[in-house]
This record gives structure tokens, C-alpha cells and sequence, in this order.
């Protein structure tokens, strides 16, 4: 193991013996996420582009959740060894970072948070904690309380994305972003002992920026191959001008305005590499899985250059430093996030998409409210029985509605509402 991690970094919240001694304690954690039911299930969990949706019958197959978060995994280990971090650790993290993503992608964490009102509301990030601290089935305390995954206390903290509360977030306390549920708070603060309050640790801020990286390079890459974009409509004209506005609004750091998106934008499509065109053929593909690697490299360059800019040559981890991300990355990253937002996400069939998945995560959490235990899974109906009042019975149905993927989620709500057709 990494020399700068200290023995309480290797800590697990229920002590236990390794079971083939030779492994790293960060070792163990991965294969446990790597291992787990949780990881498996976001192989049936869209990431933007839906098998069956493309435009044209040369389409691969798109990335699921599961193959988004092997992509971001990759990138985060490549980017924390050259930073000193311990590589284990920081891919355990970008394994974990999305199991706890419901069915249906953002749109169905907006219904599971309405679902969840009564028992303090749906976050993923929350969620993922919940799932590798509590709900995947590995490790049981001697009085038979659940510890998930009884990752080490750096893993833990790796993952959180968000180290705060409901409500706690440092700089918007009106935002729907946070990391913990109420009733986990106790392996929480146990995890985040002595850390600065309200602050990822270095490690988590590398898995952040693997996973923007990942997911906007590789979004970008998915709606050109399904046919949703055509790279000649960012060079002037209406999309181009959305496709700024939409950066601004919603992915550009505080303060960008259209002028430096703009720039971004331009520098991107002025390099050699950049997909100028694309059909499909064994060429296109080679060239924009080129283009890929060469936006992948730059954005890790840009960090990896100015983070050593800062601190030197030396291993970096836990909260020796900070992740220092340049301006300019950020925002041509914003970029490419608002172009698949643009052409993929807002096209005119995903609207009346997302409301039909809505009624079916709200028709099936009606469906299961009523009659559970019943039609609860038997480790979910559990936890039913052992419920102490309505609020924690209310946080398993939607415990157990956040484990489906997209296709059982249908199936379950087809058996218990037959006579409503589903999507």
C-alpha cells in the first residue's frame, strides 16, 4: 500500500481478518465493489443513449451505467497513480461513485425524491453511500446489523462526493445535492473523523473529475454514433448559440458567460483531431474513438499539470491537497456536456419519455406502499418488518424501487398494475 496513507485510512467500520493475506486493504475494496450485485445491476441501467433508439442500424450498443462507470475507473486510476494517489483506492471509488443511480437516469432520482419525501427525499450520491455502507449484502456485524461492502474509511470517504447532509451544502443550502441520509449519518461521521468539514478529500476529487470527464467524452461520442448530432451544427447558427446558452445555465463554472464558452468551444474544434463529420464508417469510428482519447488525455494533462504546478513531484492524497482543474478545462468540458444535453437529452422524444417513466416509478411506488410487505424482495421485506415507523417504511419501498434496473422496474410495474400498459 501506498506509503502516504496512515493506519487509520485502512480502518473498517466492523473489524475483520483478510481472508488471503498478500492483498491491500484498498485491494479488498475494490474487488468488493467490483464483485458486488450493486456494480452488476447498473449493467441494465441507461447512461444517455437507449439501446434501440439510434438513428441508424450501424449503431453499437451504448454505454449502460455499468460501462460508464469501468470507463471513469480507468481514467481516475491513470490520473491518481500520476498524482501519488494510492491507484486501488481511487478506482474503488469511481466504481462506486454511481450504484446507487436509480432506474431511469436523473429522471427517475426526481421522481424516487418526490417518492421519498416523507422520509427526507432521494439523492443518488446519498444513495450510493447507503448501498456500500448498508444495503449490499457482504458483511453483518455480530448482533446482525448490516455494513454493505465494510469498505476501509479512505474508500468510503473516496466516494463521497458530497460530505454533507441534506441541506448542508457549503455554499447553497437550497441545493438538492448532498451525500448522507439522516439515518446514516453514524458510519458518516465515523468516515469523515478529523476531515475538514464540508470538504472532499483528494481522492474524491479526482473520481469527481474522472467521472466529468468520462461521462462528457463519452456522452459526445455515444450521440454521434447513434445519429443525434451533427458536429456542423456547433459551428454557427441557432445550435451552436443553445448549446452555449445551455452551458452557461447549467455545466460552466460560477461567473462563465457565452464569450469564454464560446472560446472553449472554438479551441476544441480547432485542433486536427476534433469529429468535424461522422458516418459511420471503419475510419469515422477509428477517428472519433481518437478524438476520444485525445479530449480524455487533455483534460487529465490539464489537471495533473497544474495540480503539480502547486504541490510538487511528491504522492498526493487524503487532504495533503487540493485537485487544482484549470479554467479552461472546465469550461470545454461544460461544453461538451451541453452538447449532448442539447442533441441528445432534449430531443423532442425524450420529454414525453420522461413523464411516461415518471408515472411508472410513481404508479409502482403507489402499487407497493399499499400492499407491502407483499411484492417486496425478501431482503427489502426484511427490513420492512424491522421497520420502526412509517418514514423508515417509506425508505425501503424506495430502497428497493432504486435497485431495479430500467427493465425490471418496468416489469414490476406491469405485474402489480396490469392494466396499464408500460413503456
Amino acid at each position: 500500500m501506498h506509503g502516504s496513507y496512515a493506519p487509520s485510512d485502512t480502518e473498517r467500520w466492523e473489524p475483520e481478518p483478510d481472508k488471503r493475506p498478500g492483498r491491500t486493504a484498498f485491494q479488498r475494496d475494490r474487488a468488493r465493489v467490483q464483485h458486488s450485485a450493486a456494480l452488476r445491476r447498473l449493467a441494465g441501467k441507461t447512461q444517455v443513449v437507449a439501446p434501440g433508439s439510434s438513428a441508424h442500424a450501424w449503431d453499437p450498443s451504448p454505454r449502460t451505467r455499468l460501462t460508464h462507470s469501468l470507463e471513469c475507473a480507468q481514467v481516475g486510476r491513470d490520473l491518481g497513480k500520476a498524482l501519488g494517489c494510492d491507484p486501488d483506492l481511487v478506482e474503488t471509488a469511481c466504481l462506486a461513485h454511481d450504484l446507487g443511480h436509480p432506474p431511469f437516469g436523473h429522471n427517475g432520482e426526481k421522481a424516487l425524491d418526490e417518492i421519498a419525501e416523507p422520509c427526507g427525499g432521494f439523492e443518488g450520491n446519498a444513495q450510493s453511500l447507503r448501498l456500500i455502507a448498508r444495503l449490499e449484502p457482504k458483511r453483518f456485524t455480530a448482533e446482525g446489523r448490516p455494513v454493505g461492502l465494510n469498505l476501509t474509511r479512505a474508500a468510503l470517504d473516496a466516494t463521497t462526493k458530497y460530505p454533507w447532509a441534506q441541506g448542508g451544502h457549503p455554499a447553497d443550502p437550497a441545493s438538492a445535492k448532498f451525500g448522507v441520509y439522516a439515518d446514516d449519518l453514524p458510519v458518516f461521521r465515523w468516515f469523515r473523523a478529523g476531515a475538514p468539514p464540508d470538504r472532499q478529500c483528494f481522492e474524491a476529487q479526482v473520481m469527481d473529475w474522472s467521472d466529468d470527464v468520462a461521462y462528457s467524452v463519452h456522452d459526445l461520442e455515444d450521440g454521434l454514433h447513434a445519429g443525434h448530432l451533427d458536429p456542423g451544427a456547433l459551428l454557427a447558427g441557432p445550435e451552436r448559440a443553445e448549446v452555449l446558452r445551455v452551458a452557461a445555465d447549467r455545466y460552466a463554472p460560477p461567473g462563465a458567460d457565452e464569450s469564454e464558452l464560446a472560446a472553449a468551444l472554438d479551441r476544441l474544434q480547432d485542433q486536427e483531431w476534433w469529429p468535424h463529420g461522422y458516418d459511420g464508417t471503419a475510419t469515422a469510428q477509428a477517428r472519433l474513438k481518437d478524438a476520444t482519447s485525445e479530449l480524455i488525455g487533455r483534460f487529465c494533462l490539464a489537471a495533473e499539470t497544474a495540480t503539480r504546478a502547486a504541490y510538487g513531484p511528491g504522492p498526493l492524497g487524503r487532504y495533503a491537497a487540493e485537485l487544482i482543474v484549470p479554467r479552461e478545462a472546465r469550461l470545454e468540458c461544460a461544453v461538451l456536456k451541453a452538447v449532448a444535453d442539447r442533441f441528445v437529452m432534449q430531443r423532442p422524444d425524450q420529454a414525453k419519455l420522461r413523464a411516461e417513466r415518471r408515472v411508472v416509478l410513481g404508479e409502482l411506488a403507489h402499487a407497493l406502499l399499499l400492499r407491502a410487505p407483499d411484492g417486496l424482495d425478501p431482503q427489502f421485506r426484511a427490513l420492512y418488518h424491522q421497520a420502526a415507523d412509517d418514514a423508515a417504511r417509506v425508505r425501503t419501498v424506495v430502497d428497493q424501487i432504486a435497485c431495479l434496473t430500467d427493465a425490471s422496474a418496468r416489469s414490476l410495474h406491469a405485474r402489480l398494475t396490469p392494466r396499464r400498459a408500460t413503456l
